[in-house]
């Protein structure tokens, strides 16, 4: 008889403590909100906002963009060797040069989504310097490899290591910006890789100098000095990384708080939520995820075949190695400006969608005339139109505010920026060189790119609206238990800005306790929450 009772009381008292803990959690929240409430604290009342947010400004953005900077020169600038004889050196065909490229992309990936799991429980100053230091020391390497295994295995774990990068900054800044702050940051941070398509071009033709110096050759020291500078800044980055907003140093307790509080107003969940594999489910599960890895898709596969083979398309229009080198650098500067000018406008205007499908749009314009074209100026001009379909991050900003929850948003954006980069690995393959001087098949897939980029943007932009409409009329209304409160126990639906309003809720949208037990469990799928079309 002990067994057959013993058995329903440790199950009574698993669900207790755990709805002991589920209480502690919410209750947790909500001091967090009541103690960030500027009514009621005078510290936190007192804080420019303004200034608080340049403040953060100054001390994160910068030196995420550094970083990008460094990364993006580290994983393209084997394009720029190519052009200083590595391929003769290393005694390999174009094939085997356009397979290097590509194992890069598998790694790079394939990592993604754990890494950005990693950022969460860890801390980002520890975790980034630490993916920094590590790629810096491949880059160093690839440096010094003599034949073509060595160079296939340094960019292997080049990607292994860079990939925790993009992603886990994109997720990092959604914790400390408003959505409608997103864009315009992001931008500055991908900018980042604007200005290394410049910069590299200028930085190789001036390390191509020293060719042979300590018996080197000048595509050696290309990858041996940048990746001892990615090194440096690695080990810096330990004491220069803030990390998330509840444990950053840069900022006091009120305006720690100051940031909880205006996160929440935006429908941000700022509590510590544990990890749990349904928050991963809840992003895999959600259609949107998918529309969304087909708009990275589309950006990311030109993106990188872009940025790899820029200087060679130059090169074949009738520019020698280092003027190429040269010509390339207008080209990424147009895109910095374009990118950081898209940032501003998708946060003072909030149309992302549109001026996403703009872009795209003038992008294809760019490589249908790269297809047709057989002047070497018009096609010259052709990609600065083309830089512009997939430089500017609005895409990022848009889908980066449309994901509520911070291991599902966390999660979400690592898929969609991973799978975007998986198609890197056929973009890297096809500028061949058989298709000198023009290039024609290679055009033809990124054009194709682009316009998938172009039409998942049109659907991910129609789903936004009717789905905000639906909660709107009321269809998703969660049914909130208030039956401890004067108002009664009928369920109460949401408005547009998270408050309670009148009408019964529909139980197959759930039943909570309370509004912040909904907006915690539900994330964007919470009927109060509204997505940015």
């Amino acid at each position: 008889m002990d067994n057959v009772y013993r058995e329903p009381e440790e199950k009574q008292s698993q669900d207790q403590e755990q709805e002991r803990s589920d209480r502690e959690s919410s209750e947790k929240t909500d001091r967090i909100s009541t103690e960030a409430n500027p009514i009621t604290t005078n510290d936190v009342q007192e804080i420019d906002e303004k200034k608080l947010i340049r403040k953060l400004d100054l001390r994160l953005v910068p030196w995420l963009s550094i970083l990008y900077l460094l990364a993006f020169l580290d994983r393209g600038n084997i394009g720029n060797a190519k052009l200083y004889g590595m391929e003769k050196d290393l005694h390999i065909t174009d094939t085997q040069y356009l397979l290097a490229l590509t194992i890069f992309f598998f790694s790079y990936s394939a990592f993604e989504v754990p890494s950005n799991i990693v950022l969460k429980r860890i801390r980002p100053s520890i975790w980034l310097s630490f993916l920094m230091t590590m790629w810096g020391i491949c880059m160093t390497v690839q440096g010094l490899v003599h034949d073509y295994a060595g160079l296939l295995g340094t960019r292997w774990l080049l990607g292994f290591f860079e990939a925790g990068l993009f992603p886990g900054v994109a997720y990092y800044l959604s914790c400390w910006y408003k959505r409608s702050e997103l864009g315009l940051r992001i931008a500055l941070f991908f900018s980042a890789a604007t200005v290394s398509g410049a910069f590299g071009g200028l930085l190789a033709a001036a390390i191509e100098n020293m060719d042979g110096v300590g018996r080197k050759r000048g595509w050696s020291w290309i990858f041996i000095l940048e990746g001892i500078v990615t090194i440096i800044a690695g080990i810096a980055s330990f004491w220069i990384i803030q990390d998330f907003p509840d444990r950053a140093t840069v900022i006091t307790e009120p305006e720690r708080q100051f940031l909880i509080n205006r996160l929440q107003e935006d429908g941000r969940n700022t509590s510590n939520e544990p990890f749990s594999v349904k928050y991963v489910l809840q992003s895999m599960r959600d259609y949107k995820t998918w529309i969304c890895m087909l708009i990275y898709m589309g950006f990311d596969g030109a993106l990188f075949a872009f940025s790899l083979f820029t200087p060679s398309i130059i090169n074949q229009l009738g520019f020698k190695a280092t003027p190429a080198n040269l010509l390339s650098v207008p080209v990424y500067v147009w895109a910095c400006i374009i990118t950081c000018v898209v940032g501003v406008l998708g946060d003072r205007f909030g149309r992302r969608g549109d001026l996403n499908m703009l872009f795209f749009g003038i992008g294809a314009v760019g490589y249908i005339i790269l297809i047709i074209s057989r002047n070497p100026a018009l096609s010259y001009f052709a990609v600065y139109l083309a830089a512009c379909g997939m430089y500017p991050t609005i895409r990022i900003a848009w889908v980066s505010a449309n994901v509520e929850g911070s291991y599902k948003r966390s999660v979400t954006l690592a898929m969609c920026i991973g799978f975007g980069n998986l198609n890197g690995a056929v973009t890297s393959n096809v500028y061949r060189a058989k298709d000198t001087p023009w290039y024609r098949l290679g055009h033809s897939i990124v054009l194709i790119y682009i316009l998938t980029g172009f039409t998942a943007s049109l659907i991910y932009k129609i789903v936004c609206v009717r789905e905000n409409g639906r909660r709107e009329r009321g269809e998703r209304d969660e049914i909130i238990d208030l039956s401890d409160s004067p108002m009664g126990g009928d369920g109460l639906g949401m408005d547009g800005d998270g408050k309670v309003r009148g009408g019964r809720g529909d139980e197959k949208n759930g039943r909570f306790g309370s509004v912040e037990e909904a907006k915690r469990e539900k994330g964007d799928a919470w009927s109060g929450y509204r997505y940015v079309t």
